[in-house]
């Protein structure tokens, strides 16, 4: 045979055409296949050559001769399918003419639009031609489909199966070896584009010199940017390598840093609001929030500007909704709830703008979910735990339903896995406790999905290991100790395996020190004499990490939470001094951070702290000062609280009250605990210790 493979495709379709023709052309063959048995004989080096010649098509209603002596010439036929290819003249003909020569096990088909579960209709993409009866009645076999669209295989992974298809070998035989090689090229594309980017930047400053040529460079640099801040950004998030985004991104920076303000076009002013996304979204995940914050606040400025000179392209309001999102974001992170509460409405509302503008795009049909997403989470974190359960349910029965119609969607499947781990801990606070379990086993099994369909993917390690923390901390509430452990071990080897690839991801660092954290209270319960060792580790970890994140609430209040753990293992042993010393420790990190931004989760690690500083001074017989300590704790835990106490406070409340000498009022907190099927790690304190005067 002349060519390997014949395109046929709808003019509309011609850019996915010339795609398809200019990879398959310069596509070679994984070295490790070459020469091993195919289909049609030992596989070569390169496919071949393809025919998309449609200049011979006459006129009339029939093909030329040409057209036929090339399609028997040809060892396959692609089809590109989409609506427009299912409804042209031309496509049929060429089916139909290729099929009547007994090859149709030869045909192969790649989905560009349309759906091809649909036969009927203006979504239909499938050519007729495939579908119908020969000559002899026999019903065609169905052809292999490669689906390039987002929501189905993706262009990269249709590309495979399609060039499986023309080898004559399995998908499951060429995949491996395409994503070796593509990890091989990451490293090498990766050192070219920053090359690149380098030479590129030099040849943008001497444009400034030669006015003449100065666009024309800078649509280079652009396009080399575009590469750097899309592709190769997706490649390096997956690998998680923030090292050399903050590379690309320092690159990016000085680029627009250089620019005349008469060379900003609309263009340029997309491209860097684009930039400054990605630079804060790496400054975040390093810890940096007030860098993060100036970086999405600059890429609102320029998205804004762009969206108020074309109200009507949902493109740049999309973009300005991202910007919002993020400032939200990170206004949370600094513990500024009403500043976020502004922009996660700001974001709300532009989602639901955005998906009135086209209904069909379920990229922004999503946006409406996340703005539903974000207000529960701000709720959650302010204690309104019924506002937030209801806006993240409204939110899970969106992910439900899009889930039955995408059910290989990766992303979808770990948003909603994200939106379990979110009930689950609203469940916990309002003392669901076997449902918080339930919620965080189904995160779990869906994150373990994701990491076996795509196991180079640090964001779905990521995701399991906060998974099975909140697993080990909702079966420790439950008394299951050694399920809670069990959890635990098998999250942290996982989350230490992620701060060796990544030393500068600080979210990494933190998350192996709270693993740490958990098993050092799980130790302690069943007296371990490693628990000192554990905390100690735990302690030095969330000590870095606050040094680089001094104001991120998470990282003080986990090393808040060691400290006190420390303290109680210093009373056991009789040793108030270093009680007291680890529990001042806390204190100074707890006390600036509560009197600047209250919430619920502050407030018990807080009172916890006060609680243990009152055993302390009742270690080192000051019973007048552990009683102001326990008032202290208990004016915390009772503040805002309504008539009935939230459930997230009765255990310390317990404690509080019967330090208190206030037995009978604990005995009734105590019960609604038990009603839960509640069982404390550290056992209550005896009644009766010491009566309030």
């Amino acid at each position: 045979m002349r060519y390997r493979a014949f395109l046929s495709y709808s003019h509309t379709d011609e850019r996915w055409a010339r795609w398809l023709l200019r990879r398959l052309e310069n596509y070679r063959v994984p070295r490790s296949l070459i020469g091993t048995p195919g289909r049609d004989g030992p596989i070569p080096e390169r496919l071949g050559r393809f025919c998309r010649d449609r200049d011979a098509l006459p006129s009339a209603g029939d093909l030329s001769a040409a057209i036929k002596a090339t399609l028997d010439d040809s060892a396959a036929l692609v089809v590109v399918c989409s609506p427009a290819a299912a409804r042209s003249r031309w496509v049929n003909a060429e089916i139909s003419a290729f099929r009547s020569t007994d090859r149709g096990d030869r045909i192969l088909c790649l989905v560009v639009d349309g759906d091809p579960q649909v036969h009927d209709g203006e979504r239909a993409c499938i050519p007729p031609a495939l579908l119908l009866a020969d000559e002899r009645g026999a019903m065609p076999r169905e052809p292999l489909a490669a689906d390039a669209r987002h929501a189905a295989d993706g262009r990269e992974r249709a590309f495979v199966k399609l060039v499986a298809g023309l080898l004559g070998i399995s998908y499951d035989t060429l995949a491996p070896r395409e994503a070796h090689r593509r990890h091989k090229r990451l490293a090498q594309i990766t050192a070219l584009a920053l090359a690149g980017m380098m030479i590129a930047l030099a040849l943008a400053a001497s444009a400034y010199i030669a006015r003449n040529d100065a666009r024309r460079r800078q649509l280079q640099t652009e396009d080399m940017l575009a590469f750097m801040l899309g592709d190769l950004r997706e490649k390096l998030s997956t690998v998680g390598r923030l090292d050399l985004m903050r590379a690309v991104d320092d690159k990016s920076t000085a680029y627009f840093a250089a620019l005349d303000p008469h060379d900003l076009t609309d263009r340029t002013l997309e491209t860097e609001a684009r930039s400054l996304i990605g630079i804060g979204q790496v400054r975040l995940d390093e810890g940096h929030l007030e860098a993060a914050m100036a970086a999405f606040r600059e890429a609102h400025a320029r998205s804004t500007a762009l969206y108020q000179r074309q109200p009507a392209d949902g493109q740049r309001l999309f973009d300005r909704a991202q910007a919002e999102y993020w400032i939200g974001l990170v206004a949370l992170s600094q513990g500024e709830y009403a500043e976020a509460g502004v922009w996660f409405r700001r974001y709300r509302d532009s989602g639901v703008a955005l998906a009135a503008m086209d209904r069909a795009n379920f990229e922004w049909q999503k946006e409406v979910a996340w703005g539903r997403h974000n207000l529960a989470v701000l709720d959650e974190r302010l204690g309104r735990y019924e506002e937030a359960e209801r806006e993240m349910r409204g939110k899970r029965e969106l992910y439900q339903e899009w889930l039955l119609r995408r059910p290989q969607d990766l992303e979808l499947r770990s948003e909603d896995a994200d939106t379990a781990s979110w009930l689950g801990s609203i469940a916990a606070r309002q003392g669901k406790l076997a449902d918080a379990e339930d919620l965080f086993a189904e995160q779990l099994a869906e994150l373990s999905r994701n990491a076996a369909d795509d196991p180079a993917n640090a964001k779905w390690k990521e995701g399991q290991i906060d998974a099975l923390i909140l697993q080990a901390g909702a079966q420790a509430v439950r008394g299951r100790l050694a399920e809670a452990s069990k959890s635990i071990e098998a999250a942290r080897p996982r989350a230490d395996a992620l701060t060796r690839q990544d030393p500068a991801n600080n979210t990494w660092q933190v998350t192996a020190g709270i693993c740490r954290w958990w098993q050092a209270q799980l130790a302690a319960a069943a007296h371990d004499p490693l628990t000192d060792e554990l905390a100690a580790e735990a302690a030095r970890i969330l000590a870095g990490a606050l040094a680089v994140e001094p104001k991120s609430e998470r990282v003080l209040r986990s090393l808040a939470q060691v400290r006190n753990l420390q303290a109680q293992r210093a009373l056991l042993r009789g040793d108030s001094a270093l009680a007291r010393s680890q529990l001042a420790a806390a204190a100074a990190l707890l006390d600036p951070a509560w009197h600047a931004h209250q919430n619920e989760t502050l407030r018990l690690v807080l009172a916890s702290t006060r609680l243990l500083v009152g055993e302390a001074a009742q270690l080192a017989g000051d019973r007048d000062g552990a009683l102001v300590s326990w008032r202290q704790a208990e004016q915390l835990l009772s503040a805002d609280a309504g008539p009935v106490l939230p459930f997230e406070r009765l255990d310390p409340m317990v404690r509080t009250l019967t330090h208190l000498g206030r037995a009978e009022e604990a005995q009734a907190l105590r019960r609604r605990l038990a009603a839960a099927g509640y069982v404390p790690m550290q056992g209550f304190p005896a009644a009766g210790r010491i009566a309030a005067r």
